[in-house]
């Protein structure tokens, strides 16, 4: 797993592009819900890759875009925040409940590297037909497995099996979905 670390005139160099993510969310979480082909346009400019039938309800908030995948039948729900200083990828059919944040980034435990502002991330991905529920949150470094399904609520900590469902902070494998 890629583990990233920034320097201070790296993140000030990358401070142009965090304002132009957060111009195009405030556009984008300014047009009229209705507005479908609108919302399409901003995506396509702010993300890295969209899929096809992909819907996300705004407000919808994200720090750089560029690092964000999103395959075909994506479906997230209102007030999702990706904080993507690292690849976010998301991909078929997967649903995401109101409130969910997918941080990539995290500081260091030492005091001197977070006053020198080094910052480090770990990418995400959840892959397909995966369900992640309501006031979810999944830190850096985690992968959600195919089909797996994340509880209202819960803070993924450790990657998430295929075909598991998971709930709690941190979140616990409660059991497996068998296919009937």
């Amino acid at each position: 797993m890629k583990e990233t670390v920034r320097s201070s005139d790296e993140n000030r160099a990358r401070h142009e592009a965090r304002l132009n993510a957060y111009n195009w969310c405030y556009k984008y979480n300014q047009l009229s819900p209705i507005n479908e082909k609108g919302q399409q346009v901003i995506l396509n400019k702010l993300l890295k890759s969209l899929g096809e039938n992909v819907r996300v309800k705004p407000p919808f908030y994200c720090d750089y875009g560029y690092n964000i995948e999103l395959g075909n039948n994506v479906d997230i729900n209102y007030n999702c925040v990706i904080l993507d200083d690292n690849l976010v990828t998301i991909g078929n059919d997967v649903r995401i409940a109101p409130n969910v944040n997918i941080f990539t980034v995290y500081h260091p435990l030492d005091p001197v590297d977070r006053k020198n502002s080094v910052i480090l991330s770990k990418p995400v991905v959840i892959e397909d037909n995966a369900w992640i529920g309501g006031d979810a949150i999944i830190l850096p470094g985690v992968t959600i497995g195919k089909n797996a399904v994340v509880g209202a609520g819960s803070v993924v900590t450790h990657d998430v099996p295929p075909n598991m469902v998971v709930a709690g902070n941190p979140a616990r494998i409660l059991k497996e979905i068998k296919n009937e």
